[in-house]
């Protein structure tokens, strides 16, 4: 009776398929970070040079805003 509860226990492999997810996740979890590190520094650069664009964009566009060497004004002639 023992020996079929054992050999029973060591048959079953339900649990198994759980743990071959969860070290999958942690593969793909650790390769995920390490690539991520590896970018890491291209990618602050690469925000870094949008930021600088957005941002002399934004005082090109504010700078002129208040030109007045345009058609149209509204004025009273």
């Amino acid at each position: 009776m023992l020996t079929k509860k054992i050999t029973g226990f060591l048959k079953d492999e339900s649990g198994a398929t759980a743990i071959e997810y969860g070290l999958i996740a942690g593969l793909v979890s650790v390769a995920a970070i390490g690539a991520l590190q590896l970018m890491g520094t291209s990618l602050v650069d690469i925000f870094t040079v949008v930021q600088t664009e957005l941002d002399n964009a934004a005082q090109s566009a504010t700078g002129s805003a208040g030109g007045g060497g345009g058609e149209g004004g509204g004025g009273t002639e």
